[in-house]
């Protein structure tokens, strides 16, 4: 294995060398360079897709600026969730407290914009100097008469909270405020999907195919109405695990909801998620409708694939993504392909992710958990990879090695969830790997010999 430091080994393995004990689930080390974004950002991605609620950064210019627009998540009707909104705290504020600045600026968002709800986002520098935001909310929220709620997410404590922790608690407080008396049998909320380039309309449509009714999105295309009455619904189906499965968990312990932690992503994991619906509620009919509309969707899907998959035979990929269930969906995907995974890495995994990765890898592969640019880009040498599949901060890693780049981030405008998702996919990797422009970029070239060698 390419050499690491001490300090992050038990945080890499290979598959093939027994369960994968890796050291997970860890804030990452201060002053260290990580892929993985802050406190803030990851409670700003979760909540950001509320189309009609107001999001009010509280603190610098540059946090706003940071996470501007920062998913592709489209919505079906308003937008004012696109605005990047911030208290603009200046030197003066940290001497002497941004509370007065923080309460002007909802009363004036709220009054020009009208929305069904505010989330104000807690800051660093909010922290540090003491301003007592969530007395602040409630002021404005009795002010207003609409839930203004604040989310916590000051970054010095990463040790005690994570971004997507703070975000759940901002749902569940605005989950069960709401009516949920003519809420249906057959009903499910979509956890961990943020509609990215539209996505999650794929998957309603799916449901809706089978007989079963989206009660809130959390958070893709998300309304305040929708979320409030989430507590009606008879399931939940979580997406991204590491961001919304303690909401799952949190509404099944007051609520008595069940989850599954599902993925739409291929064609084996998007056709197992139907199914595990369809059987959850033990209806013949509905089954009958699951069966018939995945071997439709396949039918149409798989020449896509095979077509692809001449020219992809043998090829070697690397993968590296937030949650750890699209580097399990994404295996199994390049699989499909005809691809072996050389490297599987994610930044928010758990000790059953990296177990269930080390059983699905071929043997030899790379598993690794908050990697860095330097042991990614040795990664990606050592194993020759001919695909990189990551997000905005790979990008630059695998064009510099000569190596085909593949973008399963959240500022995307592909749709790769659902069926015709793994046929844009199939596509996209094709494309990228057999593109003529691989002959004039050098690859993996091998470190040039020095007078010392």
């Amino acid at each position: 294995m390419t050499e690491v430091l001490a300090a992050r080994a038990r945080q890499i393995t290979r598959s093939g060398e027994g369960k994968a004990k890796i050291d997970c689930e860890k804030q990452s080390v201060a002053g260290s360079v990580s892929q993985r974004a802050c406190t803030f950002c990851g409670s700003r991605v979760v909540l950001y897709p509320i189309a009609d609620a107001l999001h009010l950064v509280h603190g610098p210019i540059g946090c706003a600026v940071y996470t501007w627009d920062i998913r592709g998540a489209l919505s079906s009707g308003p937008e004012l969730h696109r605005l990047s909104f911030s208290t603009d705290l200046r030197e003066r504020h940290v001497v002497f407290g941004g509370e007065h600045q923080l309460e002007e600026s909802l009363d004036e968002l709220i009054e020009r914009h009208h929305p069904k709800a505010a989330f104000v986002y807690a800051t660093c520098i909010v922290g540090v100097i003491g301003d007592d935001v969530s007395a602040i909310c409630r002021t404005v929220s009795a002010k207003h008469g609409i839930p203004v709620i604040p989310v916590q997410s000051e970054g010095f404590q990463g040790s005690k909270k994570q971004g997507y922790d703070a975000a759940c608690e901002a749902l569940m407080a605005l989950i069960g405020t709401g009516d949920a008396s003519e809420v249906g049998k057959h009903t499910v909320n979509l956890l961990g999907d943020f509609n990215l380039a539209g996505e999650i309309w794929i998957i309603a449509e799916y449901l809706k195919k089978m007989g079963v009714e989206v009660v809130a999105n959390l958070t893709g295309d998300g309304r305040v109405e929708d979320i409030r009455k989430a507590h009606g619904a008879a399931l939940n189906l979580v997406q991204c695990s590491g961001s919304t499965t303690k909401l799952a968990m949190q509404m099944q312990a007051k609520y008595g909801i069940p989850f599954k932690k599902i993925s739409y992503f291929g064609i084996d994991d998007m056709a197992a998620a139907l199914y595990a619906v369809a059987e959850h509620f033990k209806d013949p009919e509905m089954l009958d409708r699951t069966r018939e509309l995945i071997a439709t969707e396949i039918a149409e899907v798989l020449p896509v694939v095979n077509e692809c998959r001449k020219d992809l035979e043998g090829k070697r990929a690397a993968i590296y993504v937030g949650g750890a269930f699209k580097a399990i969906s994404l295996v199994k995907a390049l699989r499909l392909l005809g691809m072996t995974t050389v490297l599987a890495g994610s930044q928010t995994g758990t000790s059953e992710d990296y177990d269930y990765l080390v059983d699905l890898c071929d043997p030899g592969t790379v598993i690794v958990d908050d990697s860095n640019p330097a042991e990614l880009s040795s990664f990606l040498s050592e194993g020759r990879a001919d695909l990189f599949i990551g997000g905005v901060k790979e990008r630059p890693l695998a064009y510099k090695l000569g190596v085909a780049f593949c973008d399963h981030n959240h500022e995307r405008k592909l749709p790769l969830e659902g069926f015709i998702g793994m046929a844009n996919f199939a596509r996209e990797v094709h494309a990228s790997v057999c593109s003529p422009v691989w002959q004039f970029a050098p690859r993996h070239q091998p470190k040039a010999p020095t007078q010392e060698d």
